[in-house]
């Protein structure tokens, strides 16, 4: 299926795009060095309206559609996988599901300041024991009068160091399965919770990875998301955009690293020519651009499937399965594209390469994807 943008979705990624270029890009490889948060950028992408671009304009947001956004994201993957995992989480996960979820007071108090960039989201569901199984996790939420009782940790919580407030899962049932699991919008600065360990990752390295820890930390009862019990359910609704976002990023960091060699082979003199001339080199150029394009229309086609307010759970794995796999196999094959200078950090391949591992584990491994697509393809019974 081809897709044919209209005017507005081509001035967005337009304008994404020269911002990208011109302001994320020039100092993403200084911020790999640094691990240094993109707090500016975050502040002038709030004010293009890129921190909540699906959200209403009532609610802060921008009320752009999902290919717009798959697009704007795209482009800022482009140029900084990190600030585009943030942006993702912002989008797709937190704000997202306060929309669907969140009460009217809810959203004027958070949802605004989130969609409008003011400030930073988290979502905390996985834990040390519970990363593709999140029934196993043990972190719960016990009533007391108008309050919840939080205790648990939290692991690898994207933005969890720099974001304000987090939504967080826990168990307010032991005995009701799924159904036991509520979710909480909690603020930073509230009392017992705290950040704990920051991990030292391999890529996305401007992009905060913590633990967070709550230790009888007390929130207010008008804080649940949705009802008791709504907590699964809300965080599979989230991680459906969020795996449409996971392509995405995918999508941008393999046009970067495909484009980057082109220009490498193209410049690159071997045996009296451009190495570019040699049909070894043109075919993996072929074969890197197919993979590429095939992804792009898995992305847009489940953006479009959820713009239509279809079912999209086994489109968005789809895009998120095959578009995080192929961008790592185009980052592997620029790095070697580019021979020994791929292997150092004066290309930016390097950094491709170790920014598009993560994209096959976080927000549902590819062990998972295909989980979800068998299920979903199996229990049609429309199939033979």
């Amino acid at each position: 299926m081809l897709f044919n943008l209209t005017d507005e979705q081509l001035m967005i990624q337009s304008m994404v795009r020269e911002f990208s270029r011109k302001v994320v890009g020039p100092t993403a490889a200084e911020r790999d060095k640094t691990k240094e948060f993109p707090a500016k950028n975050f502040k002038q992408m709030g004010e293009l309206g890129l921190m909540g671009m699906m959200i209403p304009p009532e609610y802060g947001g921008e009320g752009a559609d999902t290919i717009s956004y798959v697009l704007a994201l795209s482009e800022i993957a482009y140029s900084c996988a990190s600030t585009s995992v943030v942006m993702s989480v912002q989008n797709s996960i937190v704000c997202e599901s306060i929309l669907k979820y969140g009460t009217e007071e809810q959203k004027k108090k958070f949802l605004i300041p989130l969609a409008s960039g003011k400030i930073i989201g988290a979502f905390a569901l996985t834990e040390p024991e519970a990363g593709s199984d999140p029934l196993n996790q043990t972190t719960t939420a016990v009533r007391d009068k108008d309050q919840y009782i939080l205790n648990g940790t939290k692991r690898f919580i994207t933005s969890g160091k720099n974001c304000s407030m987090t939504i967080v899962t826990a168990k307010t049932d032991e005995s009701a399965g799924h159904r036991g699991i509520s979710a909480f919008l909690v603020p930073k600065g509230i009392e017992g919770f705290s950040v704990g360990h920051i991990e030292d990752k391999m890529g996305l390295r401007a992009s905060d990875t913590t633990d967070l820890i709550f230790e009888n930390c007390r929130v207010p009862a008008e804080n649940i998301l949705g009802k008791e019990g709504d907590g699964f359910k809300i965080a599979m609704s989230g991680l459906d955009g969020g795996r449409i976002g996971i392509a995405a990023q995918s999508l941008g960091v393999a046009q970067a690293a495909f484009d980057a060699s082109i220009k490498y082979t193209r410049q690159r003199k071997q045996f009296g020519c451009a190495i570019s001339k040699h049909q070894g080199i043109r075919w993996q150029i072929a074969d890197m651009a197919t993979q590429i394009e095939a992804a792009r229309q898995l992305v847009l086609s489940a953006a479009a499937m959820k713009d239509r307010k279809e079912k999209f759970t086994m489109q968005a794995s789809m895009a998120k399965l095959f578009a995080s796999e192929m961008v790592n196999q185009i980052t592997a094959r620029a790095v070697q594209l580019h021979g020994g200078y791929g292997f150092t950090k004066d290309y930016d391949v390097e950094r491709y390469y170790r920014d598009s591992r993560v994209f096959t584990i976080y927000e549902g491994t590819s062990e998972i994807q295909r989980i979800v697509i068998s299920n979903n393809i199996l229990k049609d019974k429309r199939n033979p």
